[in-house]
């Protein structure tokens, strides 16, 4: 779009510059000067007749050749009257067209929906030319990141599409690494009446592989027609794809990114829940908060980990456990906003212990859906790591088995690998509650698998329970892998689950979740009295 954009703003400032002119009397024109000797000479030669003639010649001739005013929102070639771009409809052609040379050239494409975050926060600070003015320079912005034959076009709103033309290295990856490099070019300040503007944009993006674009037929004239339509039809649904990527981008939170690709997840809509009017105000009044669940060593009895659980205290209702809170969460779409809180009370745990010179293992935190589709999941963790001094090892993030399914989108699977490499533990849950292959475990590379509260009931009479439990500390050890019992219900199911060679125990047998101030006090308590017993570990 670079070249292309770049001929049709000259082309339109050489229109301006010709016609844009006022117009004034034609008689007073200095192009009627030419006409007054001929004028008078046909006087003196022919006469009055011949005069007036000539007259009505010049003033046809300056009426004929007359300035024509241009209005100057209005862009010869159709574009936007604000920005300056082609306007929406254009961008169905542009992505056809685009998938067409995909074909032909057996390389990937794609396109991307940019939205402000809080366009109508932008609208009450600025008069609407001036917002107008606004969006003309971020379209300006994201031309100069894009190559040269990428388009980019004014979509709904205050919001962009970005057409790409195919290329061999285009890639998830990519995708990703442009959506960054794009959010930061319009992150910069704005200059806008004399006042600095900043904003935030989301993104939704498709990507259409090679062997997805539509194929190009050249034999005649009727089958190129089916086939211009067939990349329409293609052409919507990819930019309607990249549009309920950016909308599920919108409501996670400001400058979030999403992918097509999880709209293939199949995921049932959340329905209405009482609370979940509520749940908003509660997180920002402080009153949804993280208690946090010893993990005790089976081999020594010390404390090895802790667990992150949110707890809701309501006035009428009393504290209320995750069961109650996570779908009012869901259904009020505040899991972005939820998962700030969590990780924020986490982090600052962390540190508090650190600080009072104690070691009590890392913290579990369990993932939520939106988070797996976050392909900047861990470059946020790692600003919270350096913000709060905390090695990424500290953090254990719980896999739940609900979410394996997730893996299969490209999105997902690329933000797992990126904590991995970013340092951060996993743990794999649900064995026992479902089937688990070693295919997943292989994927998901967990350093821990977490044995569901089910088998742990009644294990110590109970010997399928037994048998299963046995069989998967068994596989863990053989696999190099820890294990913790989840709901451990009583001391016999505690010693039992010791005995099988579990590796650690939490539920309440060990102790209830707890605020941190009443965590630090339990863990020094349960030091002191460990350190006063002889102990006998099973090694």
């Amino acid at each position: 779009m670079g070249n292309d954009g770049g001929k049709r703003a000259a082309r339109k400032s050489e229109l301006r510059a010709r016609y844009n002119g006022k117009p004034g009397p034609v008689l007073l024109r200095r192009e009627m000067i030419a006409f007054l000797p001929a004028c008078g000479l046909a006087l003196l030669w022919v006469g009055p007749e011949a005069m007036v003639l000539i007259g009505l010649t010049a003033i046809l001739v300056g009426w004929m050749t007359r300035p024509l005013p241009v209005p100057p929102e209005i862009d010869e070639e159709g574009c936007d009257p604000a920005t300056g771009l082609l306007p929406p409809h254009a961008a169905i052609s542009e992505m056809a067209a685009s998938l067409q040379d995909a074909q032909q050239r057996n390389r990937p494409t794609g396109c991307l929906i940019l939205g402000l975050d809080t366009p109508d926060q932008v609208l009450r600070r600025l008069h609407p030319k001036e917002f107008d003015l606004l969006l003309r320079r971020i379209g300006e912005r994201l031309q100069a990141q894009l190559r040269s034959g990428d388009v980019v076009t004014r979509w709904d709103g205050a919001r962009f599409a970005v057409l790409l033309r195919p290329t061999p290295r285009l890639g998830l990856e990519g995708m990703i690494q442009l959506c960054g490099r794009l959010q930061e070019a319009v992150s910069e300040p704005y200059v806008i009446a004399e006042q600095a503007q900043e904003i935030t944009m989301h993104i939704g993006f498709h990507l259409v592989g090679r062997s997805a674009a539509t194929p190009a037929y050249r034999d005649d004239a009727a089958t190129q027609a089916k086939a211009d339509a067939r990349a329409n039809t293609e052409a919507e649904a990819a930019l309607s794809r990249a549009e309920t990527a950016a909308n599920r981008a919108m409501q996670s939170g400001p400058g979030a990114i999403r992918s097509s690709r999880s709209d293939k997840i199949a995921t049932k809509e959340p329905g209405p829940h009482p609370l979940s009017a509520s749940v908003g105000e509660a997180l920002e009044a402080g009153h949804i908060k993280a208690f946090f669940l010893p993990q005790i060593s089976t081999d020594t009895g010390y404390i090895s980990g802790f667990q992150a659980i949110p707890r809701w205290l309501h006035a009428q209702r009393g504290i209320m456990t995750e069961r109650e809170i996570l779908p009012a969460i869901e259904a009020a779409g505040l899991g972005a906003r939820f998962s700030e809180v969590m990780l924020y009370a986490t982090f600052g745990a962390l540190r508090d212990i650190a600080r009072d010179g104690s070691d009590f293992g890392p913290a579990s935190l369990p993932f939520l859906p939106g988070q797996m589709s976050d392909p900047k999941l861990a470059e946020r963790l790692a600003w919270e790591f350096d913000r709060f001094e905390v090695a990424p090892t500290r953090l254990r993030l719980i896999v739940p088995q609900a979410m394996v399914a997730r893996l299969d989108d490209p999105v997902c699977s690329h933000t797992l690998h990126a904590i991995k490499r970013l340092g951060c533990l996993i743990e794999l849950a649900g064995f026992g509650s479902g089937p688990v292959s070693a295919e997943t475990i292989r994927q998901i590379g967990p350093q821990r698998l977490r044995i569901h509260r089910s088998l742990t009931a009644e294990i110590d009479h109970n010997t399928e329970h037994q048998r299963l439990t046995a069989a998967i500390v068994s596989m863990a050890e053989g696999l190099g892998l820890e294990t913790l019992a989840e709901g451990v219900p009583g001391i016999a199911e505690h010693a039992m689950l010791c005995q099988l060679g579990c590796s650690a125990v939490q539920g309440p047998a060990i102790a209830a979740p707890m605020p941190i101030s009443e965590f630090l006090e339990w863990a020094e308590r349960h030091r002191t009295k460990l350190d006063a017993t002889p102990q006998i570990g099973r090694r």
